[in-house]
């Protein structure tokens, strides 16, 4: 099991960035996977980004991409997102998640084992 908790989220005006943390428990973190959806009102939970075991690798979504940066501290289990440039179309609920597999472009939630709360991202326009 992992338990994943996030934090970070607020209220921010467009054009500010902001940095999500997630703190990992639970089975050794350093041998999963680890990502960030997100999920707007009346809309599907969507894909962000996602990052390797080992932090060499990471995956974005095209509306993200060059704008937000996945990271991690697996010494810390913690992982990262830090969005710049913040539109308030990325205003969502920001979810952290793992997943037991290898691969980092797996864009579907379903393919996500492991689930935090939630934090909230607002930004204004």
């Amino acid at each position: 099991q992992v338990q994943l908790v996030e934090s970070g989220g607020g209220l921010v005006q467009a054009g500010s960035s902001l940095r999500l943390s997630c703190a990992a428990s639970g089975r050794t973190v350093r041998n999963i996977v680890m990502g960030w959806f997100r999920q707007a009102p009346g809309k599907e939970r969507e894909f962000a980004a996602a990052i390797s075991r080992n932090a060499v690798s990471t995956f974005y979504a095209d509306s993200v991409e060059g704008r937000f940066t996945i990271s991690r501290d697996n010494a810390k289990n913690m992982v990262y997102l830090h969005m710049n440039g913040l539109k308030p179309e990325d205003a969502a609920v920001y979810y952290c998640a793992a997943r037991v597999g290898s691969a980092i472009s797996a864009a579907t939630p379903g393919f996500w084992d492991y689930w935090g709360q939630g934090t909230q991202v607002t930004v204004s326009s």
